[in-house]
């Protein structure tokens, strides 16, 4: 079903509140979501509020988020136990902040959980002239190629950089699936693709209760493990723990540099503009309609939804939220 932008948030919002969140809050999270269901990912978008709404049951309200600065151009963010919608915007914010004084921010955020789409706080420094790259690590579902007990998180990774007319954004996760993405399908009672996770025994399972009791798998074999353990080596940096057992054991960090370190800052956005057009005209190979670049599908599906004002719904997603909207568990 078709929701509007402000029928979407509103829904998140009023669910979210009703179960512990605090306002702001919600209103933060329900702003990112809405963003994600109209960038198109939808497992990202309004069915994340069911696993926010779970967290919520047993963990009570975060204390106040704390700053504190380590240099010029470094800073740790004690989160409180608040989620990572709110601290990472915090920390994308601050990290801006440092790179506007310095040329380079360095932000690390511990005792937080669930961030959503790297893509958007890196966007968002793009925006502003900046360069950004940020990981996050998250609670262990997924197991180091060749093994099959959870060690990492689905660890994304994501680099955003200022290009016309509209940024450059790769964001991508180094499991074979996330966990959001897996609690969508065993709601709507659908398979996971095959290759993405083992059952408690090691087995391959398209199930996902089954996986959800087993692990996800690397993506790209021992190069996606590569990636994912690096992911987890900043996570420690930033204050995380080796290994997150909860949610709230996860470390977030981000690098904002300004371009205009190295050269001019106008030259590097229009360099890296005319990269990404000489890939889009570069020749598609036979069977393939034109050569993409990383992100601009998101862009151009928000850019579609944003003119027609409204989000895809699920269904059964949608009824799930509305009987959480008026009652809690």
């Amino acid at each position: 079903m078709l929701l509007s932008f402000a029928e979407a948030r509103q829904l998140a919002v009023d669910v979210l509140v009703a179960h512990g969140m605090p306002g702001d809050h919600a209103g933060i999270v329900g702003d990112h979501l809405v963003d994600a269901a109209g960038a198109g990912h939808a497992f990202a978008g309004l069915p994340r509020v069911m696993a926010l709404v779970e967290h919520l049951k047993d963990h009570p309200a975060g204390a106040p988020i704390t700053i504190a600065d380590r240099s010029a151009s470094s800073a740790v963010i004690d989160g409180g136990g608040n989620n990572g919608y709110v601290t990472s915007l915090i920390g994308i914010d601050k990290a801006m902040e440092l790179a506007r004084a310095s040329g380079v921010g360095v932000v690390g955020i511990k005792n937080t959980w669930f961030s959503g789409r790297l893509a958007y706080y890196v966007e968002r420094a793009a925006r502003a002239g900046f360069m950004a790259f940020h990981t996050a690590s998250t609670q262990a579902r997924v197991a180091p190629a060749g093994g099959i007990d959870r060690i990492f998180g689905t660890n994304p990774v994501a680099f955003a950089f200022p290009c016309d007319p509209e940024p450059l954004v790769i964001d991508f996760g180094t499991g074979m699936t996330t966990w959001g993405n897996v609690l969508l399908r065993r709601k709507l009672g659908k398979d996971l693709d095959p290759g993405s996770a083992v059952d408690a025994q090691g087995n391959p399972t398209l199930d996902p209760s089954a996986a959800l009791e087993g692990a996800f798998l690397p993506w790209g074999g021992h190069r996606g493990y590569g990636l994912s353990l690096v992911v987890q080596v900043l996570a420690v940096m930033a204050g995380g723990k080796m290994v997150a057992e909860e949610v709230t054991d996860s470390g977030f960090f981000f690098l904002v540099i300004d371009p205009a370190l190295l050269g001019a800052a106008d030259d590097f956005r229009a360099q890296v503009g005319a990269l990404v057009a000489h890939i889009e005209s570069s020749r598609p190979a036979p069977g393939t309609e034109k050569v993409r670049v990383p992100g601009r599908g998101s862009l151009a599906k928000r850019a579609k939804a944003r003119a027609l004002g409204k989000i895809e719904v699920d269904q059964a997603v949608y009824d799930t939220l509305m009987a959480l909207r008026g009652s809690k568990e």
